[in-house]
């Protein structure tokens, strides 16, 4: 219970500090206020599942981020999967993990374009 008291305090303080953005700030970042709220609120581990997810598909972390608009669009729609489980059963099997056990995963379509063409 304690730790749930924690995480709802520290999203509070991280929308108090997203409220407190300046519009350059923002600019800056690429994103709008609400943009940055959403982030606020996603599960801490979303980047690590969508590096983790992209590299069973072929697609290195670098190549993920190459594209800031792509890379908060990755973000975005990690963190609003109902499929956690599947995924955490997906990556928990590491290197053993292939693009067809993510059959659930709402980014397949945005890491398959990615993935290197094999000849």
């Amino acid at each position: 219970m304690f730790d749930r008291i924690k995480t709802l305090l520290h999203r509070w303080h991280d929308l108090r500090e997203v409220e407190a953005l300046t519009d350059l700030e923002l600019d800056d970042l690429g994103m709008s206020r609400d943009q940055v709220r959403a982030f606020a609120r996603l599960p801490a581990d979303v980047a690590d599942r969508v590096a983790a997810m992209g590299e069973i598909f072929g697609v290195p972390e670098a190549e993920l981020k190459r594209d800031h608009a792509q890379w908060v669009d990755l973000l975005s729609i990690c963190g609003r999967c109902a499929d956690r489980g599947a995924c955490a059963a997906v990556l928990a099997k590491g290197e053993a993990s292939q693009p067809a056990d993510a059959g659930f995963c709402l980014n397949r379509g945005t890491f398959t374009a990615l993935a290197p063409k094999v000849a």
